[in-house]
């Protein structure tokens, strides 16, 4: 027998960190699926349309080609680099060098990356909460303290100025700011965005800003960029950004990160052994997504608007959901705290996580609860799905919940 030992047979930090909620919920749904039961599934942050054509060519062409077979810098292709500064400057009203955008394995490693960077060991980032579930593991795995700020529905899921102050503390070293927002849909006006730049830069706090779903606003609402907010506060921000959302792309994994020179080339220091370049010839296609027709994205977003206001008006039908409308991504957040307590085929939910599981059983909806993203009582629907789909899991809601 090997001598006994007190050494964890698994790294700690690793082993505390939380699955991702989104995904186990879609796995559920997925498996459930793959057993012939009909479930219909909000869980996925991901759009059911497929990659417009032009960009799948632009992969086939780079495929057959056989400079794109070999590595590219770690930072990502000098073309994709320079298409992205542009979007920044179109979109977020910021004119940076290529030089200063780092392009990442996914919005997801852009987080991960920028966490790793910025905080040392003890360190606290305000995170507004309802949060997307993998920051505060990115934070955790960074050594890094998440210090949760909530706002509730009556607020539109949108924090204060008075409560990040009240928030701050010595060791604040970084503010999250994501507008719209996964999972609530909610879209800072540019008088709250503009006000929380001025408190961010006031107290040189670092802005790690989240804007992958900037593309996908309605009613005519634009994503205000916290950088064109406060062009002052560029110096201490970090904008990550992808194609996933905006072009369909979320298996292409084409993310980057925008930031100050030393963060950038922190950031290429880190990524240069953690993974080197993106796939080269996922690159190339987020150069055709970026630098090319733009009628397709357009005709997703009008899809997504259309489901938005279906499944609004559709949720609030039911007697115990209170769903405010989104203005931006394709999420809506409802709360659900009226349902709690009730009975429903002889059960009694007590949080939204025993709610999920009533709705997955007894009506096969899936949806993602509240306890992924911040404090019980809500749910989160991706409305990023088929239209009868859509439509089918919300009356399945509607009759298991007038039971």
């Amino acid at each position: 027998m090997p001598e006994s030992t007190s050494t964890p047979r698994l790294s700690t930090k690793i082993a505390a960190i939380a699955e991702s909620a989104t995904l186990k919920v879609d796995a559920k749904a997925k498996a459930l699926q793959a057993q012939g039961r009909p479930v219909i599934s909000y869980a996925a942050g991901e759009p059911d349309f497929p990659t417009p054509e032009h960009i799948v060519e632009a992969a086939l062409v780079a495929a057959r080609d056989p400079k794109a077979h070999r590595y590219t810098p770690a930072a990502g292709l000098p073309d994709l680099r320079a298409a992205i500064a542009e979007k920044t400057l179109r979109d977020s009203g910021l004119e940076v060098d290529p030089g200063r955008v780092i392009v990442t394995n996914g919005g997801k490693q852009s987080v991960y990356e920028a966490f790793q960077v910025l905080l040392n060991p003890g360190d606290e980032v305000i995170v507004p909460t309802p949060f997307w579930t993998t920051y505060p593991e990115a934070i955790a795995l960074a050594d890094g303290v998440a210090v949760d700020v909530f706002a509730d529905a009556s607020q539109n899921y949108q924090v204060t100025v008075e409560q990040l102050e009240a928030a701050r503390t010595p060791r604040t070293k970084v503010l999250l700011f994501v507008s719209p927002s996964n999972p609530t849909g909610s879209v800072y006006s540019p008088e709250q965005t503009k006000a929380i730049g001025e408190w961010a830069l006031e107290h040189g706090i670092w802005v790690i800003s989240d804007e992958i779903y900037q593309n996908l606003t309605y009613d005519g609402v634009r994503a205000t960029s916290i950088v064109e907010a406060v062009p002052e506060l560029a110096e201490q921000t970090l904008l990550v950004n992808g194609v996933a959302k905006t072009y369909a792309m979320t298996g292409w994994r084409v993310g980057w990160t925008v930031g100050p020179a030393d963060a950038i080339k922190a950031l290429g220091n880190l990524q240069s052994h953690l993974s080197g370049n993106v796939n080269n010839i996922a690159q190339r296609a987020a150069i055709a997504a970026l630098t090319g027709p733009q009628d397709a994205a357009e005709a997703m977003r009008e899809a997504f608007d259309r489901r938005r206001k279906l499944i609004v008006e559709e949720l609030n039908t039911i007697d115990g959901f209170a769903t405010p409308t989104p203005q931006g991504a394709f999420y809506v957040y409802p709360d659900v705290t009226a349902l709690l307590g009730r009975t429903f085929g002889g059960v009694t939910p007590t949080t939204s996580l025993e709610l999920a599981d009533l709705m997955l059983d007894q009506a096969e909806v899936a949806a993602v609860p509240g306890e992924a993203f911040g404090p019980s009582g809500y749910l989160r629907f991706s409305y990023a799905l088929g239209d009868d789909q859509l439509l089918e899991g919300v009356q399945r809601l509607q009759r298991l919940f007038a039971s």
